[in-house]
């Protein structure tokens, strides 16, 4: 993968484990094309379901394959999306499942991503970490009183796990937003959205909004935390050395 990668002048990320796979690469159209190519031509890959958008600029520096424990930390073994994992629900059906009252929507991402967008009336954890969300769960969620939990998350990797270990947990009812935010983002238009902000990605666009279009955000250098133009204008923030987040840290 690294080769075919290097082969067409791709740059991002492929994390590789035993449950599965997930690559975030950009590149030119053909290098793209190139790639999913050689992901469907592996029969393990053949449905594998690309998200795709656009940016003015490269959003990644390089090019990378990790090998991993797992895709993303839980530190769960039981939460086993290859033996269960909650219903999906595709982005047009999203707005009428988080509407039902009877529904606990939860936040399966950190607190920072959080605090800049998130969907109308949904729960955060308040999590550093997603190997946290287990904590949370214990400590906030019932599955004698949470009858329908529905999760999402940014591209809903990580929703796989939590769903799995939600209903390992024995939640009965548990859903995850197919394609997570990102895809609900780039197939819902604004006047339908119940998305509130902008979603914080992982790479140098730092933060987009509807169609998957970059959004007004930028990212500390000295602290890695994602600043809005209001940040930037507040005293405490010095370009390269410090942020209102980070200010006065040791």
């Amino acid at each position: 993968m690294q080769a075919a990668c290097d082969r067409t002048q791709l740059r991002g990320t492929i994390l590789l484990a035993p449950e599965g796979i997930n690559a975030t690469v950009a590149g030119e159209q053909t290098g793209i094309d190139h790639l999913l190519h050689h992901f469907q031509a592996d029969a393990r890959f053949a449905d594998l379901a690309p998200k795709l958008s656009s940016a003015p600029s490269a959003p990644f520096g390089r090019m990378k394959v990790k090998v991993k424990p797992e895709i993303v930390t839980l530190g769960q073994p039981q939460a086993d999306p290859s033996q269960q994992v909650g219903t999906y629900v595709n982005p047009q059906d999203w707005n009428q499942l988080i509407q039902d009252p009877e529904v606990t929507v939860i936040d399966a991402r950190n607190g920072y991503e959080v605090a800049i967008g998130s969907f109308q009336g949904a729960v955060n954890p308040q999590t550093a970490a997603f190997r946290q969300l287990p904590d949370y769960v214990a400590t906030h969620l019932d599955p004698a009183q949470h009858k329908k939990v529905a999760l999402f998350c940014t591209g809903g990797i990580r929703c796989e796990k939590a769903t799995s270990y939600l209903l390992h947990q024995g939640f009965e009812s548990v859903y995850h937003l197919q394609g997570g935010i990102l895809k609900y983002l780039e197939d819902i238009p604004p006047e339908r959205s119940l998305w509130q902000g902008e979603c914080f990605v992982f790479d140098e666009r730092v933060a987009v909004t509807h169609g998957v279009q970059p959004g007004s955000y930028d990212m500390c250098r000295a602290c890695g935390h994602p600043i809005s133009q209001a940040d930037q204008a507040r005293p405490e923030y010095v370009a390269e050395v410090s942020c209102p987040h980070c200010h006065g840290r040791s």
